[in-house]
């Protein structure tokens, strides 16, 4: 089994940042057959909305993670759009300058949001992915912060030429995949909550194979429950051997 998990966080709340506790991460995933993760930065670690030097402190350790397994990680750059297009400018060219192949957004602002333009004129700019967080909620008391499903499906609609992931795929349910559905620049991640039998196939079958990624949300999810949210559904191997390695491959332009 060759997996890329699209969704990770090595350093989380700051843990895992030493060398052992990386080079154990990379043992464990290769011996569970994952050949590449994506590393996306220990975005909650200051706040929901980090300062300028913050930003540059998670990207800095992602780049570090790269320059330790380049083989293996590859660096997303986690941006705060409310900190305004100069300062996201600058952050994006450092970025590029490091070989990281897209861009993290958390919960700074609602994807929706003005601040987001210059966010995704870099993502067209330079062809990054941008990994859009996102969760299903009926009650949203900081609608400001907190994006649903259909605000990623409006970004995605907003900028057609970005390729898009929405994450967590059961934390968005049956209404994540409905809202993505229309928009052909938007892919679907696999992780959040707990595994949900029929979700997979669901997606499947409305957004097609090529448009769902695997992904756990290490550390936050165990690993080889991740894994099984694909390899124990109802998905034929071609289709399963697509959402664990093909699509992922294909979207960030790997080797």
């Amino acid at each position: 089994m060759c997996i890329i998990d699209v969704h990770t966080h090595p350093v989380c709340f700051r843990e895992g940042r030493s060398r052992a506790a990386v080079d154990a991460l990379v043992a464990r995933g290769r011996a569970l057959g994952i050949e590449r993760m994506v590393a996306l930065g220990d975005v909650l670690a200051f706040s929901r909305s980090q300062t300028a030097a913050q930003v540059a402190l998670i990207n800095d350790e992602t780049a570090l993670l790269l320059r330790w397994h380049p083989d293996y990680f590859v660096g997303f750059c986690y941006l705060n759009p409310t900190l305004g297009e100069r300062a996201v400018g600058r952050e994006v060219a450092r970025a590029v300058g490091r070989g990281f192949r897209g861009l993290k957004l958390e919960i700074a602002n609602n994807a929706r949001a003005a601040c987001m333009r210059p966010v995704m004129a870099a993502a067209e700019v330079h062809g990054l992915v941008v990994l859009q967080h996102a969760w299903s909620m009926t009650k949203i008391k900081q609608r400001a912060f907190h994006t649903d499903p259909e605000d990623v499906a409006t970004l995605a609609r907003r900028f057609p030429n970005v390729r898009i992931i929405m994450a967590h795929l059961t934390g968005c349910g049956v209404r994540g995949v409905l809202a993505a559905k229309s928009c052909e620049n938007l892919w679907v991640d696999t992780s959040g909550a707990a595994p949900e039998t029929g979700l997979m196939e669901y997606a499947v079958e409305k957004l097609g194979a090529g448009r769902v990624l695997y992904g756990s949300d290490l550390p936050v999810r165990d690993l080889p429950v991740a894994i099984a949210r694909v390899t124990g559904s109802a998905l034929d191997a071609a289709t399963q051997r697509k959402i664990l390695r093909d699509n992922a491959r294909a979207l960030l332009q790997l080797p």
